[in-house]
């Protein structure tokens, strides 16, 4: 579409650069540059409005936002900043009701120029007083209250004058006639009188419903009020004994029973309408002769009219003019003033960016459209208006922001893992909890530290090959371990080769094997008389790295041939003693060290044989079964997107065939925390991944289906994404909301650690004007599992996955830890001549151990028993942090008896290891140690519990030296396979 400087009006240059931040923009901000420019956006508004006045368009200022007149028309642009970098365009234009046709068709013809000027992708919506739609009402919160008056219609604004008492209805926020006839069941309405405001709930409204008209309700207090008048609930059928009701049906002359709300005519009409596409041209519309609707009526180079009773949508092809979309608007309007339906919403939409609702009004509709989006308009206007020096940045689509898996959670928390085998779980030792066979199913259970308490995600995991009995027993399984948890812990359920970065990262490391090892799934094999592909130690097996880093790297074994190969990723290869390292053309120094740590997890005593892709060895491909074409193409995964908000009430129960599911669920636009109510369910629905937020007061049953609600959600595909239904999905109980929920919301932790989001809360607040006093406090003391006395063995604490002593984590406390809390919280029952623990810390290998030595354990000691003394925060004083202490200070001497206290108190090691024991050195870095004697492969008293695969790493420094011939800083600076070669010679890999 050709634009050129006439066809666009000078009060829409430069317009549509301001925009609010996306949710996932949001929750980026203060973690790179691009958060920060975006946190800067915050400061405008994002929402940018004009009034035609003297058929032209002229700005609103901010001030002035909300404020819309009976008499005027308007046009709105919102302007959103959406995860990719690009921004979105909504335009509407808003007719008052007693707008003139000049001014209402005047806002029509400049909401099409303004898409114009913004390069011809927004959606553009017809919005009529007192029928607009949710979207619109959703950027001025609570709620919009049109005022009486106008500019070019000859009214004049009206002043403040004595208060009239009015009856609104929530349903568009607008006012209805002050009378009896206007009440029913469906709808909430509020009586505002002089000294006190009412709200009436319709018995058939939600309690969404009335939430918001509570919003409403504060609105009016503040602005009509300054805040002073009395607030009362009123509910339908309540009876007439109770006072405030009594009161509120005085106003009506006396209480009578409401009639069943009846379709009005028009009502009727509409909800008969046989859907109708009409072709646009020369300004009229005629029917298209169709018995069904496909994407391939719809031509490039036209416009059309897809009328739908209760909206019209005005579709353009990308290879219209300006003139054409201006006629085909023109023909929307006459074609709904013609029958006579002033409550229809038109909407407009141009070919490439239709909405979810049109397309789903047509029986087919491709996934992905074939249509060239040419940016020559959106290049031309920017062009233009840059040369008048306007800033055209925002004109422009921002390149996509490249973003590092984020955690949201605290990686130092602990972790268990275990196989489920038909009825019952198998616990995974801590060496192999991260190794996962595609053919079984797993439940995890990490535990972490929260603001307040000890925070729990319960996950399961289902392979690829896993059979639906092991699936439906670790489901089962899981709920049982949440239960046990009182509901507070989080609960996900994730498929293989679907795992949200949040699993990898708290696994640190996942290798996928092929086959399994339960019951159910060699049954599958005999039965189906399928080959048995469980992963053999010394079979042929390839395995394809992946990943972004040391704490986020995968190995999957894929099938051995050639044609499993793929350029952008490194691979392994063995077959018994032969191993091979397979480089892709495609790849980064960074792929190359992950090879290099999961090599040594597969094969961690075996050299092996490097391999560049283009110039492999002959045997290299005879474990492949000879050569053959394979693809460059990384594997693509679902990107997470800017996140949706549904609400799902199911206040009168639900069957289980979730029937009429559309009649539950409804989007909620420009969400909050606010939006979260404790009698409903909802669910945040990210495209990677959703999550179901269950309400405190939702009925028990509807609580106990949540994860099927979930799975539900994923198969209607409300917003026609394309959703997988094995996307994770995480169940979120109120109260508990884990960081990775909380980070998509502007989160106050405070509401959530309240009664919960309830109406009755929210009608305490309104009516006190402040905070509402809790009968008792909510749930935020840290519980049990298994009463938490039953502690995980060492062995289960251990993290062998610790692959370099720089990386420091911890997982778990050790029982001596939870001896010493309790210790701590009973001064009295401690033995004062005994010394409080040192937490040792393992400073990275870029430090000198001279620089980072704690040469003093009484500072130490003094600095750690000033800090149990003092009062401190539940976090810290259940965690102790690392002391820094002065060099100046010496060592103290310690009785023996003391020494054995010291030993049986302390906290677990901040190392690669866990707590020393009692006969065991300590290296002057603070990490324990052994004789080279007992670290040797060959040895005749080996040492057990220690990473094999970092035998180095447990010798001190000085045997180091003499051993290597160099020290420590000096050997990790080294290539891998060198480090490994020195390892082999000293009989120490």
């Amino acid at each position: 579409m050709a634009v050129s400087m006439r066809d666009l009006d000078s009060a829409f240059q430069g317009a549509g650069q301001k925009s609010y931040p996306s949710c996932n923009q949001v929750r980026m901000c203060g973690i790179s540059s691009f958060g920060r420019l975006l946190y800067s956006l915050t400061m405008f508004s994002g929402l940018e409005i004009w009034r035609i006045e003297n058929l032209r368009p002229v700005p609103i200022p901010n001030s002035s936002h909300g404020k819309f007149y009976t008499g005027d028309s308007y046009v709105i642009l919102k302007t959103t900043g959406l995860k990719n970098g690009a921004l979105r365009h909504d335009i509407h234009y808003w007719l008052g009701k007693d707008t003139s046709q000049d001014e209402a068709g005047t806002a029509a013809i400049k909401t099409v120029e303004l898409d114009a000027a913004l390069g011809g992708r927004a959606v553009q919506y017809r919005e009529v007083q007192g029928h607009e739609t949710e979207k619109f009402l959703s950027y001025f919160k609570p709620c919009i209250i049109p005022l009486e008056g106008g500019v070019a219609s000859g009214f004049k604004h009206v002043e403040a004058e004595e208060h009239k008492t009015r009856l609104f209805v929530c349903k568009g926020k607008h006012v209805v006639p002050f009378a009896r006839s206007s009440l029913n069941h469906d709808d909430i309405f509020i009586l505002d009188t002089k000294s006190k405001i009412f709200q009436f709930n319709g018995y058939n409204s939600s309690i969404q419903e009335r939430a918001k008209a509570l919003e409403v309700v504060q609105y009016i207090k503040d602005t009509y009020h300054h805040g002073k008048c009395e607030v009362a609930a009123v509910e339908d059928g309540k009876l007439m004994a109770d006072a405030e009701t009594g009161e509120f049906w005085g106003f009506f002359g006396g209480f009578a029973p409401l009639p069943k709300k009846t379709s009005s005519d028009e009502e009727k009409t509409v909800d008969s309408h046989t859907i109708k596409l009409l072709c646009v041209e020369k300004g009229k519309a005629e029917p298209v002769d169709t018995d069904s609707l496909t994407r391939q009526l719809l031509d490039t180079n036209k416009c059309y009219l897809l009328d739908c009773g209760v909206e019209v949508f005005v579709w353009m092809g990308r290879n219209t003019s300006l003139d054409e979309r201006k006629a085909a608007s023109g023909a929307a309007e006459e074609l709904v003033s013609s029958e006579s339906r002033p409550k229809v919403h038109i909407i407009r939409v141009i070919e490439g960016f239709e909405t979810v609702v049109f397309r789903s009004k047509f029986e087919s509709w491709p996934q992905t459209a074939e249509v060239t989006v040419s940016e020559d308009g959106r290049g031309k206007v920017a062009a233009l208006l840059k040369r008048q020096g306007v800033n055209v940045k925002g004109l422009l689509k921002a390149d996509p922001v490249k973003e590092e898996p984020q955690p949201h959670i605290d990686c130092t928390g602990h972790l268990q893992v275990w196989r489920v085998n038909g009825q019952e779980k198998i616990l995974l030792p801590a060496s192999d909890q991260s190794k996962l066979y595609s053919g079984d199913c797993y439940i995890f259970q990490y535990s972490y530290p929260g603001e307040e308490k000890e925070e729990y995600l319960i996950g399961t995991w289902f392979g690829k090959q896993s059979v639906e009995e092991d699936r439906v027993s670790a489901v089962s399984l899981a709920s049982k371990m949440v239960e046990s948890l009182k509901f507070l812990a989080s609960q996900g359920r994730i498929y293989e080769g679907n795992e949200p970065a949040l699993f990898y990262l708290i696994c640190q490391s996942v290798i996928v094997y092929k086959g399994g090892l339960s019951d159910g799934y060699k049954k599958y094999v005999e039965e189906k008389e399928v080959p048995d592909e469980t992963y053999q130690e010394d079979g042929v097996a390839l395995f394809r790295i992946q990943g972004s880093g040391p704490d986020n790297m995968q190995a999957i074994q894929v099938d051995a041939v050639a044609s499993s190969l793929n350029s952008s990723y490194c691979h392994i290869l063995h077959s018994g003693s032969t191993v091979f390292t397979w480089t892709g053309s495609l790849t980064t120094s960074d792929t190359h060290e992950l090879v290099e740590r999961q090599l040594d997890l597969i094969k961690p005593n075996v050299q092996s044989k490097p391999q560049k892709e283009g110039s492999e060895s002959e045997q290299f491909w005879d474990l492949l079964g000879g050569k053959s074409e394979y693809s460059s193409q990384k594997i693509g995964r679902d990107a997470e997107s800017d996140p949706h908000l549904f609400s799902c009430t199911f206040s009168n129960g639900m069957d289980d065939s979730f029937s009429g599911w559309q009649n539950y669920v409804t989007e909620i636009y420009n969400f909050s925390q606010d939006d979260l109510m404790t009698e409903d369910i909802f669910i945040l629905d990210c495209h990677s991944e959703i999550f179901v937020w269950v309400g405190q007061q939702v009925d028990s049953k509807n609580k106990m289906q949540a994860l099927t609600i979930g799975e539900k959600f994923l198969e209607r595909d409300f917003l026609l994404e394309n959703l997988s239904r094995e996307a994770p999905i995480y169940i979120v109980m109120e109260g508990s909301e884990p960081p990775f929920f909380t980070c998509f919301f502007t989160w106050d932790s405070a509401k959530s650690s309240m009664h919960g989001n309830s109406f009755q809360r929210k009608l305490t607040l309104v009516k006190n004007g402040g905070t509402p006093v809790t009968d008792k406090p909510k749930r935020r003391t840290p519980v049990s599992y298994g009463g938490r006395s039953s502690v995980p063995d060492k062995s289960q604490r251990s993290r062998s996955m610790s692959f370099s002593p720089d990386r420091v984590r911890v997982r778990g406390r050790s029982p001596a830890f939870n001896a010493l809390a309790a210790t701590f919280e009973n001064p009295s029952a401690r033995n004062l001549s005994t010394p409080p623990p040192v937490v040792r810390k393992l400073y990275p290998k870029s430090v000198t151990p001279d620089s980072a030595k704690l040469n003093s354990k009484a500072s130490a000691i003094a600095a750690l028993s000033a800090g149990f003394e003092k009062s401190a925060p539940p976090r810290e004083a259940m965690i102790p942090r690392s002391i820094k202490v002065s060099p100046e200070v010496t060592k103290p001497k310690l009785e023996t008896n003391n020494k054995e206290n010291y030993r049986s108190s302390r906290i677990e090691s901040l190392t690669i290891q866990e707590d020393a024991k009692e006969n065991e050195a300590e290296d002057e870095e603070g990490l324990v140690i052994f004789p080279y004697e007992r670290l040797k492969t060959t040895s005749t008293d080996p040492v057990t519990e220690i990473d094999v695969t970092k035998r180095e790493t447990y010798l001190s420094s000085a045997e180091f030296r003499e051993k290597f011939g160099m020290s420590k800083e000096a050997f990790y600076k080294l290539p891998k396979w060198k480090q490994n070669k020195h390892k082999m010679a000293l009989q120490l890999f």
